[in-house]
């Protein structure tokens, strides 16, 4: 049977609501800390340990928290269990890489058949070239190349477009967060204070990047876009973009928005990438770009295609990808194309159905709608939004359309929020900015757990 997804999105906003005052948040944030040092001892104890031989007792920074971070022994299906022995309901899922579940038997047993041949040959091999003309035909592009992470998708990107352009500057989203190569790690989450402008935003890095010529714009404004095509498009190599902003919580475009974006890119001569490292497979079948109905003329791609392997990818149109036919664009990587990683790709490719991720999506319709609904019973300030198999809760009763509106929501409440579901055994990204993730191996017993969650914290925020 023929699944057919919606054009886009899911928003729903409070009519009205009732603040919640500063003192009980702060009353509820103080008791639930004391919890969670109450039970994870023995993360604190792992943390501590850890700390000894990695900065902050972590492997990438976002990992950590203050007092310090839960740590995972094993996973399976929808579920992690930490060294404290507390069975967690994964919501965070690898930011989509987790997609099939955790311990996918598909996967493993795909991985599995790829052991007995080989782990990396750093040669041209079947499996490599099987595994691109799945990718290829799904997301719709000419061609692709494999590299090993998100950050290397949007780099090797980046100098396609400039070998192709012959044009160095990059245009990005305020905002946006695409890895952290240094010309994309510009103005992700800036202080309103350095930012500037909201119409023509400051470039704001730290002291350890070197960005080069970087210019941020407002996402959901085409003026400013335009305005800075006007003055700089004789420099600009490429735009790149989530297509639905994904770093501070779900940030939808508005109608035309993408539409416009694409026509300013053809009229002043500048590349569009799109970044679906984050959306991918978790925004329908072929991707969000496919959904929305906007062709990039680059894409970026990684987590949610490779069964929770690392890998990822670039690719699109096959005149910008001919510069690493003709020698203009040098593009090498030992692992890039492991075996075990194209093992991952082709179990995907068959776990990924349109009918599965139909029924996640119809999951995550669900929780967003009595969550929705929640809010709207409790006159609490805050708005769902949605985008294929991803959710969130924005602590905002007007809708968030670009970083400084987003900057406005209230982060305390955020923290509350995730703070009380990982101390009921549902954990999030740490970041206050993430989304929830229905995966493929989630079920209707999950999302009621994550809806009682949310109704037992919007009980104790009205109580007396």
């Amino acid at each position: 049977m023929t699944r057919i997804f919606e054009t886009i999105k899911f928003r729903s906003v409070t009519e009205s609501s009732l603040e919640i005052s500063k003192e009980k948040i702060e009353k509820l944030l103080e008791s639930e800390w004391q919890l969670y040092r109450s039970i994870s001892p023995k993360s604190h104890l792992e943390n501590e340990r850890a700390s000894a031989t990695m900065p902050l007792g972590v492997t990438s920074t976002f990992q950590h928290w203050d007092p310090y971070p839960l740590s995972i022994t094993s996973a399976q299906g929808p579920w992690m269990f930490d060294v404290d022995g507390r069975r967690m309901l994964d919501l965070s899922m690898g930011f989509g890489a987790m997609l099939a579940g955790h311990l996918n038997p598909e996967v493993i047993k795909e991985v599995q058949e790829v052991l007995l041949k080989g782990t990396i040959f750093t040669s041209p091999a079947p499996d490599t070239r099987d595994a691109a003309e799945i990718l290829v035909r799904r997301f719709g592009v000419d061609q692709i190349r494999f590299a090993n992470s998100g950050t290397e998708a949007t780099m090797y990107a980046i100098r396609a477009a400039r070998a192709f352009s012959g044009k160095h500057a990059v245009v990005k989203i305020e905002g946006g967060y695409h890895g952290a190569y240094d010309p994309l790690s510009v103005s992700v989450k800036p202080k309103i204070s350095d930012a500037g402008d909201a119409f023509a935003p400051n470039a704001v890095h730290d002291s350890a990047i070197v960005p080069g010529v970087v210019y941020p714009v407002p996402f959901n404004n085409l003026e400013a876009l335009a305005d800075i095509f006007r003055n700089h498009a004789r420099e600009i190599a490429g735009i790149v973009m989530e297509p639905v902003l994904e770093n501070i919580g779900i940030v939808l475009p508005d109608d035309g928005y993408l539409e416009g974006v694409r026509n300013l890119c053809d009229e002043f001569g500048v590349l569009l990438i799109f970044d679906e490292v984050k959306t991918g497979l978790t925004a329908g079948p072929q991707g969000a770009a496919q959904r929305l109905q906007v062709q990039p003329d680059l894409i970026c791609l990684a987590k949610s295609i490779g069964g929770g392997l690392p890998v990822a990818a670039f690719g699109g149109k096959k005149e910008v990808m001919a510069t690493i036919s003709d020698g203009r664009f040098m593009h090498m990587g030992t692992f890039n194309g492991n075996p075990l990683c194209m093992a991952g790709v082709r179990a995907m490719d068959r776990i990924a159905t349109d009918e599965a991720l139909y029924d996640a999506e119809s999951l995550n319709r669900q929780a967003l709608t009595r969550i929705s609904d929640v809010i709207s019973e409790y006159k609490l300030p805050a708005h769902t939004v949605g985008f294929g198999i991803k959710g969130c809760v924005t602590w905002s009763q007007n809708p968030v359309r670009n970083y400084r509106e987003y900057k406005a929501s209230n982060f305390r409440m955020a923290e509350l929020s995730w703070l009380w579901s990982i101390n009921r055994g549902i954990i999030t990204p740490p970041g206050l900015d993430e989304q929830w993730l229905i995966s493929l191996a989630h079920s209707q017993n999950e999302i009621d757990l994550l809806v009682t969650n949310f109704t037992e914290l919007a009980c104790a925020l009205r109580s007396k």
